[in-house]
C-alpha cells in the first residue's frame, strides 16, 4: 500500500504554493476523488493567502532595508556633527574639564601608568608543522609591546637560557631545533617600564 510523501519541510514558500496549485489542477474533475476534504477551493484559498502574505513580506523587507539604509546615513551625519561640536567645545574651553562637563560632555580618563608587567600566564609548547619546530602560545599581557622568548636544553640551568625570539604577539614558532631533544621555554613581556617577570617554563620534545 502506497504512502504519500509530501516533503513539505524541505520546500520553501514558493515551492509550496506551486505544489498546492499542482495538486489542485490534478484533482479538479478527477473521478477518483469526487469529494476532497478539505475542498479544493479551500486549498486554493490557502495557497492564494500564502502568496499574498509572501509578496507583502517581501515588500516589507525591501521597505525595511531602505529605511535601515536611511537610518545608517543619519547615524553617520549625527556622529559627524557631534564630533565637530566636541572639537569646538574642546577648543573653546581650552581643555578645562569643568567647562567641558558643563556642555554635557564627558572628559577622557587620563591613562594610568601600567608599571612593571606581570609574568605571562598559560605558556604552552606544542609540536610545529615542520620537523624541529615547536609552537609556543601564552596569555596576552596588558601593556606588553613585545615579548622575549628564551629556550634552554634539558636540564634547566641558570646559564643555559638562550635567546629564541622577540615576537609582538602572544604566540611564536621556534624552528631549527634538534628533533628528539627536550627543550624548555620561558617568556616575558616588555612594556614602557621595561621587561616584566618571566613566565613559568614549558617543555616539549622537538618533533
Amino acid at each position: 500500500m502506497g504512502k504519500i510523501k509530501l516533503n513539505l519541510r524541505n520546500m520553501n514558500v514558493t515551492e509550496k504554493i506551486q505544489f498546492a496549485r499542482q495538486i489542485e489542477t490534478a484533482m479538479t474533475g478527477n473521478p477518483t476523488f469526487p469529494t476532497p476534504d478539505p475542498p479544493l477551493a479551500t486549498v486554493a484559498t490557502s495557497a492564494g493567502d500564502l502568496e499574498n502574505a509572501y509578496n507583502n513580506a517581501n515588500v516589507a523587507k525591501q521597505d525595511a532595508s531602505t529605511k535601515l539604509s536611511i537610518q545608517d546615513d543619519k547615524v553617520i551625519s549625527l556622529d559627524s556633527n557631534l564630533q565637530k561640536l566636541a572639537n569646538y567645545v574642546e577648543s573653546a574651553s581650552d581643555g578645562d574639564e569643568a567647562k567641558i562637563q558643563s556642555a554635557g560632555m564627558s572628559v577622557r580618563a587620563k591613562p594610568a601608568p601600567i608599571g612593571a608587567l606581570p609574568m605571562p600566564a598559560s605558556l604552552a609548547a606544542t609540536a610545529g608543522d615542520m620537523e624541529g619546530e615547536i609552537d609556543l602560545t601564552w596569555d596576552r599581557v596588558r601593556g606588553a609591546r613585545s615579548y622575549i622568548v628564551e629556550q634552554c636544553l634539558d636540564p634547566i640551568t641558570p646559564t643555559g637560557w638562550k635567546h629564541a625570539a622577540i615576537p609582538t604577539k602572544s604566540s611564536v614558532s621556534i624552528p631549527g631545533l634538534t628533533s628528539g631533544t627536550k627543550y624548555w621555554f620561558r617568556v616575558a613581556g616588555v612594556g614602557a617600564a621595561g621587561q616584566g617577570a618571566w613566565s613559568d617554563p614549558a617543555t616539549k620534545y622537538a618533533p
